[in-house]
């Protein structure tokens, strides 16, 4: 089956009501252009680095704005409507990274915690430490929609293999990568590694990106893309401001490259072997 995604690419603000309505602008968009799967970036709601005002900012899922106006948007439009990612409260006054996915009637379908946090010390001076302010989430998800499986994952997850060689072993056809990647490790791995998530593991990836210099001081790389299963790009965007990448998924083309190269079904058990200790006159004991 065919179908025609969107990747939508923001610089989201500090202020969820006018990240809001830019979500529905773009997405609307992309729905005129013929898309019936949207995909936003991560942290579509807010980026915001004041821990104080993040915090204030707050609201729980039932409450959310951005939850809200993405169940609307998808109900109108008729379309899944997948938000990257958003700050959600949680019952324990602590914060998860979640991603949603909306139905064409509106409702949700599931939502994703991010697994991996970024906790991390760039050569550039940036340092980040996502585990001090978010909860990680602990479980993968797949969906089964019209058109293909969905799995799941958001930014920094994208360097954990084994995520992704689990959902595809279990069905996954399209994974949705929603980001916010810095520019420093944009630059450096942000392609090559959506590639090869889609290449080792035969899929589609779609990456939803933030692009630009934000509010709260912060740059991501943006290039949003779409890839296929052999790894080539189908559409990508540039690497400041708001775009929509589209391209129009063969979901057959998966059942095809795994046909072709069929390391999926080729993977075998071994064990790692205790190191030989070398001996003080150099012959391993």
């Amino acid at each position: 089956m065919t179908f025609k995604a969107a990747a939508i690419q923001m610089c989201s603000g500090v202020d969820p009501a006018r990240n809001a309505q830019t979500m529905a602008r773009l997405v609307r968009n992309a729905v005129a252009q013929g898309a019936v799967y949207v995909q936003t970036p991560e942290m579509t709601g807010a980026l915001q680095r004041d821990r104080a005002a993040m915090r204030a900012a707050l609201r729980d899922e039932a409450n959310d704005l951005i939850v809200a106006e993405a169940a609307s948007l998808a109900a109108d439009l008729g379309i899944h409507l997948h938000v990257g990612s958003t700050a959600i409260g949680l019952e324990d006054g602590k914060i998860a990274n979640r991603g949603f996915l909306f139905g064409p009637d509106g409702r949700k379908i599931c939502h994703y915690d991010k697994i991996h946090m970024f906790d991390v010390d760039l050569d550039n001076g940036e340092s980040w430490r996502e585990s001090a302010a978010y909860t990680p989430g602990n479980a993968a998800r797949l969906v089964d929609l019209p058109f293909g499986t969905l799995g799941f994952a958001i930014c920094y997850d994208v360097r954990f293999p084994e995520l992704f060689r689990t959902q595809a072993m279990a069905g996954a056809q399209i994974m949705s990568i929603p980001a916010a990647f810095t520019r420093q490790t944009g630059e450096a791995h942000w392609e090559i590694l959506l590639r090869a998530r889609a290449i080792e593991n035969g899929m589609f990836v779609i990456a939803a990106a933030q692009a630009g210099i934000h509010e709260d001081g912060r740059e991501t790389f943006g290039h949003s893309m779409i890839i296929d299963p052999w790894g080539r790009v189908l559409a990508s965007a540039g690497g400041t401001g708001e775009g929509i990448v589209l391209a129009d998924i063969d979901v057959s083309a998966v059942a095809a490259a795994r046909g072709k190269i069929p390391n999926l079904k080729n993977g075998r058990p071994f064990s790692l072997e205790d190191r030989p200790h070398s001996t003080p006159g150099g012959v391993a004991a």
